[in-house]
């Protein structure tokens, strides 16, 4: 039987042991290669064999893991190895067959493992369509996010944000201070975030109910935010029905 070939993404050395500890007790599961971020990783995936399997962390020093698999796309399943329960949808949305939250235990790899034995593919070639649909289905609800300001990660709790609003194909999260870049598109903050509380007004913003301070109905359903006096968000015309349902909860 050829071993599964693994590579381990982790800037944390105490996590990254602990996981080849755990994985040195699966006779089959050869480790080839240990990364510790995003540039080291993108490297090393660009100019080397592609492994059966990815153990990935997804906050790291020089950011997110996401980054790696954006330019240098794998055919490798993922495992996701993360302290943060917010990137489901996102992890999904690659070839991640399991989203592991640490501390973790053998009996998660153990589990993941069996799991990618069942998934594997008999040729090179994965079926995400169908190896997806044997996953449970997510239920992701992003409660906060994490930006990158110079060298530094910023952790923003979702109850902070007033708004979401895109501006030359970036995506930013507004809070009563200032606005933070993130990741996300429009799109998928839509799928994530808790509908009760946010709701898309229009194609550019996404709102907070508990951040709104005035709304005006005429000649358009206009918003005001809180500590924005001088900005009025539209609602889109084919919006105002479901936005008004939305108010009344």
């Amino acid at each position: 039987m050829e071993p599964i070939k693994a590579v381990i993404i982790e800037d944390e050395r105490p996590s990254a042991r602990k996981l080849q500890k755990i994985l040195s007790d699966f006779p089959n599961i050869e480790i080839v290669a240990n990364l510790e971020s995003v540039e080291e990783s993108i490297a090393y995936l660009s100019n080397n064999p592609h492994p059966n399997i990815i153990f990935s962390d997804i906050v790291l020093g020089d950011g997110m893991s996401f980054d790696i698999f954006d330019q240098c796309p794998v055919d490798s399943f993922i495992i996701f190895t993360t302290a943060y329960d917010d990137f489901t949808l996102r992890a999904f949305k690659l070839n991640s067959i399991d989203y592991l939250l640490k501390p973790i235990a053998a009996k998660d790899i153990e589990l993941a493992i069996e799991k990618y034995n069942k998934l594997k593919p008999t040729t090179n070639n994965h079926n995400l369509l169908d190896f997806k649909s044997m996953l449970k289905d997510p239920e992701p609800k992003l409660n906060r996010i994490i930006t990158k300001i110079g060298h530094q990660l910023k952790i923003i709790n979702m109850d902070e944000v007033s708004c979401l609003y895109s501006e030359n194909k970036i995506v930013y999260a507004q809070t009563l201070e200032r606005s933070y870049p993130t990741d996300f598109s429009l799109e998928e903050l839509e799928n994530i975030l808790d509908r009760k509380t946010f709701f898309r007004v229009n194609r550019q913003v996404i709102i907070q109910l508990s951040f709104i301070s005035n709304i005006t109905t005429s000649p358009y359903y206009k918003v005001v935010m809180k500590k924005q006096p001088d900005t009025e968000i539209t609602v889109s015309r084919e919006r105002v029905k479901d936005f008004k349902d939305w108010l009344l909860g």
